[in-house]
């Protein structure tokens, strides 16, 4: 199988749309067309990760964390980020992330920490900003249902749990065309009032160029009018972080020990107790500061992330409780469900990868240990 039909289910997984600009996903080592024969999936694509991917077969390295992150400006193997990347390139080893673009998808890493604790009414904790878009378009009766169709297919008209939407009004729209027109109403040079639709679908913005060659082949008209905007409203279904509600209320206690249990935590750094019962809790994995205002005005009991500084426990402002689990253990659970998806969805393609090609990662890449 190419890597470029695996590179269309990774997208599907976890769009690359979605990462944060910051962010460096994709990609990184390989090239599109080379036969990939075995794909290994881990957390971090260090050298002993590439070692066991070599042993077991596997030239392409799945990886929840992107090996690079900042820009390289020379590659001597004075590091470890260097000699792994030197390593895979060597052993034609194609390494990809997915990193923030499965952070921020409704089923991606927060997602799967919910599952494992059980929480249920979950909604995104900070919806993505700037990342909607709207098409206004104009056309006559005629071609209005099967221009609209086509935008559809292409994606256009998603909003929530909902598809196909648009806002449809009638008007009156005038042209004149000059001697090199073609009008497909009235004649050169003919002033031509005329009735029309006025179309408008919303998009994810990743998908604009898919939504404009929809509307350039399925629209009847020569010139097509036609206005793009980007609108302030969050998209509910993309962002980081998410919130839902346990099942029973526990005390402080027995909700660190459920978390502990559950993401299999070596230790859990937390803020003070607070006597009070929890019941809605807040998950964000990795680096979470950032979140806490978010989860405290969200009405969270207590928030789970990773990677707080001494500080930053305070501002807990003694209204919930705060639970640093560890970075890694935040998002352990994220390369099983990649294998999962994999799986799921690559025996689907003809020829497909031999059976027992999809192999999760035995090297344990957290860097933190506890004595």
């Amino acid at each position: 199988m190419k890597l470029q039909t695996i590179l269309s289910v990774l997208e599907e997984m976890a769009p690359l749309a979605y990462a944060e600009d910051f962010d460096n996903v994709g990609l990184l080592t390989g090239n599109p067309g080379q036969q990939i024969t075995g794909i290994l999936i881990c957390h971090d694509a260090l050298e002993a990760v590439v070692d066991e991917a070599i042993a077991k077969e596997c030239n392409l390295i799945v990886s929840f964390h992107p090996i690079l992150f900042s820009g390289l400006k020379k590659i001597t193997g004075k590091n470890y980020v260097e000699r792994s990347i030197i390593k895979a390139i060597k052993n034609d080893i194609a390494i990809y992330a997915v990193h923030t673009a499965l952070d921020n998808h409704k089923e991606g890493v927060n997602k799967i920490v919910c599952n494992h604790l059980g929480l249920t009414k979950t909604t995104i904790l900070i919806p993505k900003e700037k990342f909607i878009r709207k098409l206004v378009t104009y056309t006559i009766s005629e071609n209005h249902e099967q221009l609209r169709n086509a935008l559809f297919d292409a994606g256009a008209g998603t909003i929530g749990n909902y598809e196909d939407c648009s806002f449809n009004s009638k008007g009156i729209g005038t042209y004149m065309g000059n001697e090199n027109s073609n009008p497909e109403i009235g004649e050169r040079f003919e002033f031509v009032e005329n009735e029309e639709i006025k179309l408008e679908v919303t998009f994810e913005k990743h998908l604009e160029s898919k939504i404009l060659k929809a509307l350039f082949i399925n629209h009847c008209y020569e010139e097509v009018a036609y206005e793009i905007y980007e609108l302030q409203n969050q998209h509910q279904n993309i962002g980081l972080g998410m919130i839902g509600e346990l099942e029973t209320e526990l005390s402080e206690s027995e909700f660190l020990t459920l978390v502990k249990d559950k993401l299999q935590c070596e230790g859990i750094r937390h803020s003070a107790f607070l006597g009070k019962k929890i019941k809605k809790v807040a998950v964000l994995g990795g680096s979470g500061s950032f979140a806490i205002a978010k989860a405290k005005a969200a009405g969270a009991d207590a928030f789970i992330t990773a990677d707080l500084k001494y500080h930053q426990f305070y501002e807990a402002e003694n209204q919930m409780l705060l639970a640093d689990i560890g970075h890694f253990e935040s998002e352990r659970y994220t390369k099983n469900y990649i294998v999962d998806f994999l799986i799921k969805k690559i025996t689907n393609f003809a020829p497909a990868l031999p059976e027992g090609r999809i192999i999760l990662s035995e090297e344990n890449t957290n860097p933190v240990k506890y004595f």
